[in-house]
């Protein structure tokens, strides 16, 4: 990207590897540079804690305070009763307004980390779009607002095209879904003269929509910029661990199993993932990321340290990393763990999780392991293994791995 930013905020944007694209980025930049401007992302309540595939921006929006902008956090307690059909091959369960306010909740407890909410200029804002969606008049909103849809645009969105062209059912209920998003920009704009609507890539039609939405009913400039969508460099979604998603509220992930999934990052990872969920300098990332051997794995007890205190705060990350060393490097658990040596001929392509708990002794059988895992004593890494499908190649033993059987039965894999 040749643009050169004049705003801290999008210089900081594309330097840490955050901008995927923008609408206008001259525009965008003009108007951050004239004074405080307001920003939001929305965010379904459709679980009760957010997860680590939304940390990304989170992050986004604490750089946007940092730099001076006022930052909004849309909760959709409007838009959770329709569900999302983005890149969704089916529909989502409709939840019940008690449990969308019990997620919401839950939900909020994350952004308070990394946002501050005060009443200053950049003082952050916590909003529900069902304070303006719940409310609509079914026949006025088809009057003033569906009249600037054209249907024949809302059908070739990829989201959407992506479900006809396999002929999957989409219903009227969630086809309606990116015109109330499209709404809340308007909202936003007339309300808190909100000027940017950030998000995922797969975002980018419904934040178009807003735009030009808003442009047609109010007349006002008004900008989108989008995050790529973050896979590891072995090409899988971010925020799924072998136990399933990392969640953010430390009552549904131990800040000790948060650490942990930190510290498992591949070599590749690292500097891209400093960068992006941390705040260290950018020269620092660069540097650590360029590291090997012993050193890269210093980096990811940085990396893993960094995101916790964030989070869950300095003496949690401490705590992690003392249990984190005490279980690989002392005695106790870790002196006299009984290892696997394996060789990267050995390994070949991956070996099953299932066979690797047979060669390292914890189970006499596959079936002995497959039952390990079924009945959840089975922990790789101390977080719970439920995939008896997972493959584990060179990349994942980068650093060595801990399997344990219960409480008491643990073994290392390593690469010789």
């Amino acid at each position: 990207m040749t643009y050169h930013p004049k705003s801290d905020f999008i210089a900081t944007m594309i330097e840490r590897g955050f901008l995927a694209d923008c609408t206008d980025y001259q525009g965008l930049d003009d108007a951050l540079i004239s004074g405080v401007q307001t920003a939001y992302i929305g965010y379904d309540a459709t679980a009760q804690s957010l997860h680590v595939g939304h940390l990304m921006n989170i992050m986004v929006l604490r750089w946007l305070q940092k730099t001076g902008h006022k930052p909004i956090t849309l909760m959709g307690g409007g838009t959770t009763k329709v569900g999302d059909p983005s890149f969704r091959s089916d529909e989502r369960p409709l939840l019940g307004p008690e449990q969308i306010d019990a997620n919401i909740a839950g939900m909020k407890q994350v952004f308070s980390k990394y946002l501050s909410y005060d009443d200053s200029e950049t003082g952050a804002l916590m909003l529900n779009n069902a304070e303006w969606l719940d409310s609509l008049n079914y026949l006025d909103f088809l009057r003033d607002i569906g009249r600037h849809f054209s249907v024949n645009r809302m059908l070739s969105f990829e989201s959407v095209k992506s479900r006809l062209d396999r002929e999957q059912s989409l219903s009227f209920l969630e086809f309606n879904y990116m015109i109330l998003q499209a709404y809340d920009f308007l909202e936003l704009n007339r309300r808190y003269n909100c000027v940017l609507q950030m998000g995922g890539s797969d975002q980018w039609g419904n934040i178009v929509n807003g735009i030009d939405l808003t442009r047609r009913v109010l007349d006002h400039e008004i900008y989108g910029l989008t995050t790529p969508l973050l896979t590891t460099s072995d090409g899988r979604k971010m925020g799924k661990s072998q136990g399933g998603a990392v969640w953010l509220n430390g009552d549904m992930l131990s800040p000790y199993e948060f650490w942990q999934f930190w510290r498992n990052t591949t070599d590749a990872d690292v500097g891209r993932f400093l960068k992006i969920f941390t705040e260290l300098p950018v020269d620092e990332c660069d540097r650590m990321g360029a590291l090997a051997g012993s050193e890269i794995n210093e980096a990811k007890v940085r990396l893993a340290n960094e995101i916790t205190t964030l989070l869950h705060g300095a003496e949690a990350a401490a705590t992690a990393e003392a249990t984190a060393r005490e279980v690989f490097e002392k005695g106790g658990v870790g002196g006299d763990l009984p290892t696997l040596t394996l060789s990267a001929s050995e390994l070949g392509d991956g070996m099953s999780i299932v066979q690797l708990i047979v060669k390292s002794g914890l189970a006499k059988s596959g079936k002995e392991a497959k039952r390990l895992i079924a009945e959840n004593g089975a922990k790789l890494d101390d977080a719970p293994l439920t995939d008896a499908g997972l493959m584990i190649d060179v990349g994942a033993l980068s650093s060595p791995i801990k399997l344990s059987a219960g409480k008491k039965r643990h073994a290392l894999v390593k690469l010789g």
